[in-house]
């Protein structure tokens, strides 16, 4: 069940991350970086259900979780750069934090069962 729920927030989170990108005037290429980010983190979930095994699985949830930290730091100099404003962000950011802590729980969990 928790990787459905992981597939779910990473779909929502894409989604919410596509609508904010499509609100920013300029600054293509952070722009571009951003979606990049935020977008892989549900394909390389969506991708790890399709695993070649466990250390498959694994990897893929290790990129995915890398991708949620380069995703907090796009969102974290768009702030920074006032681009954006923190509220603004705040409910994303927050979706971003949860989408790691499931990951980093995914991935432990996998790696004690792997064992």
């Amino acid at each position: 069940m928790k990787e459905n729920k992981l597939v779910d927030l990473s779909m929502e989170f894409a989604i919410k991350i596509i609508k904010l990108c499509e609100t920013i005037k300029g600054h293509y290429s952070l722009i571009n970086q951003l979606e990049r980010s935020a977008t892989s983190i549900g394909a390389n979930i969506h991708e790890a259900n399709y695993a070649h095994g466990k250390t498959d699985f694994i990897a893929k949830l290790q990129i995915a979780l890398k991708e949620c930290y380069e995703t907090e730091y796009w969102l974290e100099l768009f702030v920074k750069s006032d681009i954006l404003n923190r509220e603004t962000v705040l409910e994303i950011y927050n979706h971003c934090g949860t989408l790691r802590r499931i990951l980093i729980a995914s991935i432990n969990t996998a790696k004690e069962n792997n064992k």
